[in-house]
């Protein structure tokens, strides 16, 4: 919060932030190259890198297997203001929340932002769930292997998930997810 008691809309400086992008309704894999790519447009934001795409089970949910992949953007967005652009976009993409865990056209969670901890009714940081998760583990593994250690990673082993594709399935042409 600042003096005034408004929490600020950017950093100072680009924060290494890590996106969670999921779905598991409508084409998946267009859901999910339309958000990494806008991620990179949003405001005061790059897109850094992308995990490889996995398929993974609902956890603690039904409905049809997911996509999942993990972002790295630069970010001068303030964490809330991340939230409501990753908001904006899962709305754009048809997202409804009609009760908790229902399947999702497009799922953008934000998993880390930089060394931030924050724990408020909006936003938790780090991602309150991402250790319980292998479809959020594994591909954070790869881009960020100092944020995922083996014993977190061993505590998932048992989750369904499968590699689909490495990093080049964002621009892959053609190529049914």
């Amino acid at each position: 919060m600042t003096a005034q008691g408004v929490r600020p809309l950017l950093a100072t400086e680009p924060v290494t932030a890590f996106i969670g992008l999921g779905a598991n309704l409508g084409d998946r894999g267009a859901a999910l190259r339309q958000a990494a790519v806008a991620l990179g447009q949003l405001p005061g934001t790059q897109l850094r890198a992308v995990s490889s795409l996995y398929r993974s089970a609902p956890v603690d949910a039904t409905g049809p297997d997911y996509l999942n992949a993990v972002a790295a953007i630069a970010t001068t967005l303030a964490p809330l203001a991340l939230l409501a652009q990753l908001q904006a976009l899962e709305h754009a993409a048809g997202r409804l929340r009609p009760y908790r865990n229902a399947p999702r056209t497009l799922d953008l969670d934000v998993l880390l932002y930089g060394a931030v901890q924050q724990d408020d009714p909006t936003l938790t940081l780090p991602h309150p769930r991402m250790t319980e998760r292998a479809f959020v583990l594994r591909p954070l593994h790869e881009l960020a292997p100092a944020r995922v250690n083996a014993a977190q990673l061993a505590a998932v082993a048992d989750q369904a998930i499968a590699l689909l594709q490495g990093p080049h399935w964002l621009h892959a042409v053609g190529t049914e997810l």
